[in-house]
């Protein structure tokens, strides 16, 4: 397996020290972006790995490939007492990310200037590690994998991500062109992206690699023609080619970061009427063939984003929607951290109170493809998840108090019909893990 070559690599430092990615002002939060932090919480990938609800304090945290350090800044604010650490190969946006971190108040965030390869010198070991828009610049992605894994503690997981070659075509086709046009021979600069912009201006609207790639609202941001036209090194890849990487590496695929966006029945207008052939292909398919075929079928998303681990690192559960009754009634539950801020309880608080629909999804869209709606008086339940995780009994007895009769019918709730309705929320809700259920065996 090759090495970064040295002139690409320079070619990447220079164009990264350049223009720091991304060009975010320092001044700017992330604090109240819950959705960004809900995938930077290492909670989240650990509870789909593992089902279990894990404490972030104390936890390393590695951004590896930091940038200007918007992301090591999420992390921080998404991982609460726990240590960041980052690490890029241009010093330029290393001092940006220290600058950004010590801004927010997160003085004990350390940042070094080191390649990816170069991980095994900083000494140290990771319970998270972020590698966000990095691997596709490298050679092979299997090398950045391979020197996150020699890092990675035995139960620590990866999010690293690459483009995709299938959503991307067209921006790769229009490197082609940049580069036979000796735009891309040394670091793009001013006059290469003018020279871009002017040419795509000039093209007809009806051109294809314009009609899909540019956009006019861009046009004035350098960081769009660098990110696009310019990038340097830039290579998109498959699914197949995403799990080859991910083996040839020795790790184990956990899940892709946005999983339900990859839901392969969501393109069939009707899931429980499909063709013969595929209703019995279908079910036979592994992870990485369902997950190809739906790239084929629908190139949507621009990056091939993943998590993944050590093998045979991950705890063995049973899914919560095949629990026994008993399981169900024994679990603790608690709110996904990126959920439990004060705006979300205000509004579930003045949904109760003139009895509207309570839209969960409102801060947090995580995985779900539309907005996730609870009725009021279900909603009022979930109330005390704010202050504390519960049992399943206390949100039963609770949801007993706020509806002890049926509407209709005007009898008294049993207390297993409270159960199910309680049950019923709980498994929904879990599979967008807005809410984590631990079993108490």
């Amino acid at each position: 397996m090759e090495n970064q070559n040295p002139e690409s690599l320079e070619k990447i430092r220079q164009q990264f020290d350049t223009g720091p990615y991304p060009r975010t002002p320092l001044e700017t939060s992330c604090k109240n972006n819950y959705n960004l932090l809900y995938y930077h919480n290492y909670a989240t990938p650990f509870y789909l790995r593992n089902q279990k609800v894990i404490d972030t304090k104390d936890k390393i945290i590695l951004d590896a490939g930091c940038g200007s350090g918007y992301k090591a800044l999420a992390l921080a604010e998404a991982n609460p007492n726990a240590k960041i650490v980052g690490i890029d190969i241009s010093p330029k946006s290393v001092e940006l990310a220290k600058a950004r971190l010590e801004y927010h108040g997160f003085n004990d965030a350390e940042f070094h200037v080191l390649s990816i390869e170069e991980l095994p010198s900083l000494e140290m070991q990771f319970d998270y590690i972020n590698c966000d828009e990095v691997l596709y610049l490298l050679p092979e992605p299997a090398i950045g994998l391979r020197a996150m894994k020699a890092v990675l503690k035995p139960a620590g997981i990866i999010r690293a991500n690459l483009h995709s070659s299938l959503h991307r075509v067209y921006y790769y086709r229009s490197q082609e062109m940049f580069k036979m046009m000796g735009l891309m021979d040394d670091n793009p600069g001013e006059m290469e992206i003018s020279i871009v912009r002017d040419m795509m201006q000039a093209l007809k609207d009806n051109v294809q690699l314009k009609a899909i790639t540019w956009k006019d609202n861009q046009q004035d941001k350098p960081e769009f023609f660098l990110a696009n036209y310019l990038l340097q090194e830039d290579k998109g890849y498959t699914i197949t080619e995403m799990f080859s990487a991910i083996q040839t590496a020795d790790l184990e695929f956990i899940s892709m970061v946005n999983w339900r966006h990859w839901e392969l029945m969501d393109l069939f207008e009707d899931g429980e009427d499909l063709p013969v052939f595929l209703a019995m292909s279908l079910p036979e398919l592994s992870v990485e063939e369902r997950l190809h075929l739906f790239e084929l079928l629908h190139p949507i998303h621009r990056l091939l984003d993943f998590w993944c681990g050590h093998p045979n690192a991950a705890s063995s559960f049973v899914p919560v929607n095949k629990w026994q009754e008993a399981e169900i009634r024994s679990a603790r539950v608690h709110l996904h951290p990126q959920l439990r801020n004060p705006q979300l309880k205000d509004h579930l608080i003045a949904c109760v109170t003139d009895q509207q629909s309570f839209e969960i999804s409102r801060d947090v869209k995580g995985s779900a493809m539309n907005p996730v709606m609870i009725g009021s008086h279900l909603a009022a339940c979930l109330l005390p998840l704010w202050d504390e995780p519960q049992s399943v009994t206390a949100l039963e007895e609770r949801w007993l108090q706020i509806r002890p009769v049926d509407p209709i019918t005007l009898t008294p709730i049993s207390p297993q019909k409270a159960f199910e309705e309680i049950k019923e929320l709980l498994t929904h809700l879990e599979v967008f893990l807005y809410v984590l259920l631990e079993r108490c065996d």
